[in-house]
């Protein structure tokens, strides 16, 4: 495993005050053998209060936007410069894990503490971000926070529903002493002009790191998507025993071979260098009508595509559509796709990521970079035209559940990669 230099960042960052924040939020916010911080809930506005105890601790400016996304600046030596953003998101998933999301914010506050210990000033503002609502199980909209910051939050996303009160974003918004009037309005707080670069720390959600032996890693874009949430193959209901092979309409033969023909053209793209993950979810019979001694007539599936980019996410959508149209033909079934969702792809600045793998090498580390499958808020700035990277800490047993085992060595190295590459932003 690499190990930093001494060539690290001009002042050290505050590890304690990071490890002791992480300990502090897990035994605030334990739910079980994991975490729950709920959007919009008592977790999350623990998590925001933290952050801001400790800013105003060390004397830091403080705001909450019409959102209700938390900004812990420290003010730079030049007032005319752009503002860095360091943001991640404080809730979790029910039952989750502690680091997801949480960790990003706390490392952009440990190089603030560093940096206030050292009475060190930046030439330009540094603004620690703690961002609202970015898990979507809580509300059935993507990236609530971040699109409310940007004021991109559409109006009708204020009347969806939490999914374990019932009541309406708009209502829990008002409740927590926020503006959605505003945020209906599309008032933005983080203009795209006055920032220079937002960067967002976070633990990878994958084996991808563990499988490299690698401590961190930069990352190079991050996936966007197409979904069918509710795809059907709809053939016959039949006896098992009195209908021979030619006669039959069977939706679960033909709802397998639209799949293994699928995982087969993924396969393909990937040997020809596509970046590409294929995932079908759900995959289910009725179980009202299905017996075990019944040719199903129904199967319910999902079909989750992502790329970074959007040729690739076209191309598979060409295939898709191809091999459902002969699937349905040969079965003598009906195959239909449903709504389509999609989520446009993100990709990192080209130039922030050359200044942080200059910073990767004076740390002594090895380079690595990957793109993220998973959505981020980072997405969120990046397609609002603001200069956007993102930095993976390694992390077994992936995400969203309460196994998470970031090691603190390599939360230690990653902090200091992020504060040297923003210390290289703002000089």
């Amino acid at each position: 495993m690499a190990v930093a230099s001494t060539n690290g960042p001009i002042c050290d960052p505050d590890i304690n005050l990071a490890a002791r924040m992480l300990e502090l939020l897990r035994d605030a916010t334990r739910d079980g053998a994991g975490v729950t911080r709920a959007a919009y809930g008592a977790g999350e506005q623990l998590a925001h209060d933290m952050v801001k105890e400790e800013a105003v601790r060390m004397g830091l400016d403080v705001a909450i936007d019409a959102t209700g996304n938390l900004y812990v600046t420290m003010r730079g030596s030049d007032p005319n410069a752009k503002t860095v953003i360091i943001g991640s998101h404080m809730d979790s998933v029910p039952i989750g894990g502690n680091y997801d999301g949480a960790a990003g914010v706390i490392a952009g506050l440990a190089v603030l503490s560093g940096w206030h210990r050292a009475g060190f000033r930046p030439r330009s503002n540094v603004a620690v971000m703690a961002i609202r609502a970015e898990e979507s199980n809580w509300f059935p909209y993507s990236y609530i926070g971040s699109k409310g910051a940007l004021g991109l939050l559409p109006s009708e996303a204020l009347d969806v529903q939490r999914s374990d009160t019932g009541r309406s974003l708009r209502d829990h918004m008002f409740e927590a002493g926020f503006d959605p009037d505003s945020v209906a309005a599309g008032v933005a707080h983080v203009k795209t002009g006055e920032t220079l670069a937002y960067i967002e720390l976070h633990i990878e959600q994958g084996p991808v790191l563990i499988g490299a032996d690698r401590p961190v890693s930069l990352v190079t874009g991050i996936r966007g998507s197409f979904r069918y949430r509710h795809a059907r193959i709809i053939g016959e209901y039949a006896h098992s025993g009195a209908v021979p092979r030619a006669f039959r309409r069977d939706a679960v033969s033909a709802a397998s071979e639209l799949v293994t023909r699928l995982n087969a053209e993924w396969v393909a793209m990937e040997a020809d260098g596509a970046d590409l993950t294929f995932t079908v979810g759900i995959f289910s019979t009725d179980p009202v009508q299905h017996a075990f001694s019944k040719i199903a007539g129904e199967v319910s599936l999902s079909i989750d595509v992502r790329s970074h980019v959007p040729d690739f996410l076209e191309d598979m959508h060409e295939r898709l559509t191809r091999c459902a149209r002969e699937t349905a033909r040969k079965y003598n079934v009906t195959v239909e796709l449903g709504p389509k969702t999609a989520s446009q792809p993100a990709l990192m600045d080209e130039s922030i990521l050359t200044t942080f793998r200059k910073s990767m090498s004076d740390l002594g580390l090895d380079s690595f970079e990957m793109a993220s499958g998973a959505g981020h808020d980072a997405a969120v700035f990046a397609n609002a035209g603001i200069p956007t990277i993102m930095l993976f800490v390694r992390n077994q047993n992936g995400s969203h559940n309460p196994d998470e085992a970031m090691e603190m060595d390599d939360f230690r190295l990653a902090i200091n990669l992020l504060a040297a590459g923003v210390e290289r932003l703002v000089d």
